[in-house]
């Protein structure tokens, strides 16, 4: 057991404890995390700082609105119900089609007006929120993924997680849905990791389940060697939102839709560790050269521009 914690730190893993005592709790004043734990309130910080993120149809706060919901989404065939302190994709509804009063999911499930509005009725109860508190619902645009993508991703939508210490990028992955995660973009619900190369914006190894593999289990396309489109432009806006939000250890999620490009999903306060696992390597390397690094006077762009000195500095893992 010794033995395999020494490996663990020699090759830069860092692990839970380390994360809180060494990252987040120097870096991440508790008085902040409202502003990423309420989806609605980062939505509105990113909005404010011209950041893109998806449009907001309607804000749900109460029973009495939840039996109004029909008229956020009139005359809309897609749109997206999710709770605003949420967290791993629990209680969000993706509906991709509509006949009249009748949604359908991705997946050819369907729901009806009522059935929408009880399951809002549970998201004001706070039954998927952090800590079970009561939460608010949120019906927004539902996003059209790049077509990049559409060869490896089952149904759900795929993000681009990408972890950002002290302004800085320090590594990302690609989030792909799969058949056991019911088209869900989490990790640890079965979805496939994909390391992402940070000078280049190329897909590298690639885990599902903690397991490595090649291809996607659902299609087979081959997950290494892709090349993330506007990878530079995600690389600036990972290190803006760590303006809307000064958090020092951040997990930023980005989808890129086919029509409006890059778009902020959502900011973590408390980002995982899986990330380590996608890419194959661990994140102490890139956090310490983050930490020796002047970062003074630099701009968003420049920041991202030191993540990717960074990275060919420190070699590719494939």
């Amino acid at each position: 057991m010794i033995g395999r914690i020494r490996k663990l730190v020699e090759a830069g893993v860092v692990g839970i404890n380390n994360r809180n005592r060494g990252y987040i709790m120097p870096h991440n004043p508790r008085r902040l995390y409202g502003l990423v734990d309420d989806k609605v309130q980062t939505k509105r910080l990113a909005q404010a700082a011209g950041i893109a993120v998806p449009e907001l149809y309607g804000l749900i706060r109460s029973v009495r609105k939840a039996r109004e919901f029909g008229r956020f989404v009139e005359g809309r065939d897609d749109f997206v119900v999710k709770p605003a302190r949420g967290s791993g994709g629990n209680g969000i509804v993706v509906i991709t089609d509509r006949r009249g009063d009748v949604f359908i999911k991705g997946d050819g499930a369907t729901f009806t007006a009522s059935a929408i509005e009880h399951h809002i009725q549970n998201i004001l109860g706070g039954v998927y929120s952090l800590g079970g508190h009561p939460d608010e619902a949120i019906i927004e645009y539902r996003v059209k993924f790049d077509p990049v993508f559409e060869k490896i991703s089952y149904r759900g939508v795929p993000d681009i997680r990408v972890l950002v210490y002290r302004g800085v990028p320090a590594m990302a992955m690609l989030r792909l849905p799969t058949r056991s995660s019911d088209g869900r973009a989490n990790l640890h619900q079965g979805a496939v990791g994909v390391g992402i190369d940070m000078a280049s914006g190329s897909t590298t190894y690639a885990v599902c389940h903690d397991r490595r593999i090649a291809e996607h289990p659902d299609f087979g396309g081959t997950l290494a060697g892709l090349d993330i489109p506007h990878w530079e432009n995600m690389l600036s806006l990972a290190a803006r939102c760590q303006e809307l939000a000064p958090l020092g250890y951040l997990g930023v999620d980005i989808v890129l839709d086919a029509e409006l490009g890059p778009l902020v999903l959502e900011l973590n306060a408390r980002p995982g560790l899986a990330i380590q696992i996608a890419n194959g390597r661990g994140l102490r390397g890139a956090l310490d050269a983050i930490d020796a690094a002047d970062l003074t006077d630099l701009d968003a762009s420049g920041r991202a521009a030191l993540t990717r000195t960074i990275a060919l500095s420190q070699g590719r893992v494939m």
